[in-house]
């Protein structure tokens, strides 16, 4: 059980494993509570519920990002692949059978749970840019649910010059497909997950990260 806000939610999902999730807003006047479907004095029947058996379950698909070495992190909303500061972020990527090398803000790869927080963010910019240039064009949002079985990934800022490319900039992963990406990067290079800047792993020169829709699903109760 967690109680709390959003984020405690999603960050308690990645390391849960299968145990379900019972989410209870401590505070609704403060919190919007997205993830949030019990109040405290919902709490003792709900976990009666879980433990008996019956409770409603909603599965959650997560991402994954994994090192050669084996390391690996999970995310419940989303994975944030690039600099650890806001220098540019230099790295290889591929995406199916096309590669090229980058310098950009970073890479986001987002889950259906996230596609509307940070990725939606990244819309509204691209959305508005377009506009500015007079090249307007409709709103766009994305329509993936919880349990979507695709991720969506979308490059910040790409730079184009002599030695980066900006070909690669936003796509879906399928079931069974991966993202690619090899750090050019000497020092400062990071992967984290949700917002979690401190539990990160190192993506510094010659780590190379296979992202795609992780193997475990997140389980939360539901009404």
């Amino acid at each position: 059980m967690t109680a709390g806000q959003d984020g405690l939610v999603a960050n308690t999902a990645k390391y849960a494993s299968d145990q379900p999730i019972v989410a209870v807003n401590p505070d609704p006047s403060r919190y919007d509570g997205l993830l949030l479907p019990f109040n405290v004095e919902d709490a003792p029947r709900v976990v009666r519920r879980v433990l008996a058996g019956t409770a409603r379950l909603r599965p959650v698909t997560l991402a994954e990002a994994r090192l050669k070495d084996g390391q690996r992190l999970l995310a419940f909303n989303d994975l944030f692949i690039g600099a650890r500061t806001h220098v540019s972020a230099r790295y290889r990527i591929r995406f199916g059978p096309r590669s090229e090398q980058q310098s950009s803000s970073g890479i986001i790869v987002s889950t259906g749970a996230g596609s509307t927080g940070w990725m939606s963010s990244v819309l509204h910019m691209a959305r508005g840019v377009m506009a500015f240039t007079g090249h307007p064009v409709p709103a766009v949002k994305l329509q993936m649910a919880w349990e979507d079985e695709r991720l969506v990934f979308a490059v910040r800022e790409p730079f184009l010059s002599r030695t980066s490319q900006v070909g690669i900039v936003a796509g879906m992963l399928g079931p069974g497909e991966e993202l690619v990406i090899e750090s050019l990067m000497p020092g400062g290079g990071v992967v984290f997950s949700d917002g979690v800047e401190a539990d990160f792993l190192d993506f510094n020169s010659g780590t190379i990260a296979a992202v795609q829709v992780a193997g475990k699903k997140a389980r939360l109760v539901v009404q």
